[in-house]
């Protein structure tokens, strides 16, 4: 049968959970960082050089590095049928799909990790997901523990975020910070009033839906009063800011003569 899904669990239990951005896609960095303690590990391919086959590999990894303390949610370049078969098939139970703009979108990320007749994920008989065709029950059991996230990223979503909340099969929804400032007309402007509040009343209106509000947040102080919120999947830094940040700080900490300009963000 297919694994318990810990992190659909906590989120079904309103156990918040707190996780890291990974965008290094390197098998080594996720089995590096999955020791770390984090409730969880979103894996990202919208934003990075991957493909369900170093994707595969990095699962791989986080299951060999957390000891089955820290859930991987995957994060496919697009809300796309086929992509998301191909995310399922290597092992993938957590998805989280970008750019969702309205209910039909949602509908269509439902859809493609449910067989028919509930949806439109394609039979593979011999995939990862059902250890090549020895789990003869995961065709019927699978749909229990995938976990389906939906990424509103505009205002225009945001208007829409109670009929998106109402689509059937959707676990939760995150709030992308950085687009939705961009959309709001202060691109990375996180910490904007305006950003806040829209966020602050998305994390609200979520919760009223019965679904679990999520986001990515590197500000701690700020992460901290979502989760107060009531937020339940909260990634509060990533691998990529981390190296850079400390790495360039120990570089500064030993250079000698003018300094050399640094990276806000």
């Amino acid at each position: 049968m297919p694994a318990r899904n810990q992190f659909k669990q906590a989120l079904k239990e309103k156990r918040a959970q707190v996780g890291l951005w990974s965008t290094l896609p390197f098998p080594f960095v996720s089995e590096l960082i999955a020791g770390s303690g984090f409730d969880w590990l979103l894996l990202d391919t919208e934003h990075t050089a991957s493909d369900p086959v170093i994707m595969q590999q990095q699962l791989q990894a986080v299951d060999a590095g957390c000891m089955g303390v820290t859930s991987a949610v995957v994060r496919p370049a697009w809300n796309d049928t086929v992509l998301t078969k191909r995310y399922l098939d290597i092992g993938a139970q957590s998805l989280l799909f970008p750019f969702v703009q309205t209910p039909e979108e949602a509908a269509a990320a439902v859809a493609a990790t449910r067989y028919p007749p509930h949806g439109v994920r394609g039979m593979g008989g011999t995939m990862r997901a059902s250890r090549f065709g020895r789990d003869v029950r995961y065709v019927a059991e699978a749909e229990r523990e995938l976990c389906v996230l939906v990424q509103l990223e505009t205002e225009e979503a945001l208007d829409r975020l109670e009929d998106i909340a109402a689509i059937d099969g959707i676990d939760g929804i995150f709030i992308g910070p950085a687009d939705l400032s961009a959309s709001m007309g202060v691109p990375g402007e996180v910490n904007h009033p305006r950003v806040r509040a829209a966020i602050d009343g998305a994390i609200r209106r979520i919760l009223a839906c019965g679904k679990a509000p999520g986001l990515l947040m590197l500000d701690e102080k700020r992460a901290q009063e979502c989760l107060d919120l009531g937020a339940l999947f909260v990634a509060v830094g990533t691998d990529q800011v981390i190296l850079r940040k400390h790495a360039d700080a120990l570089a500064e900490r030993f250079q000698r003569g003018p300094g050399v300009a640094r990276a806000a963000y």
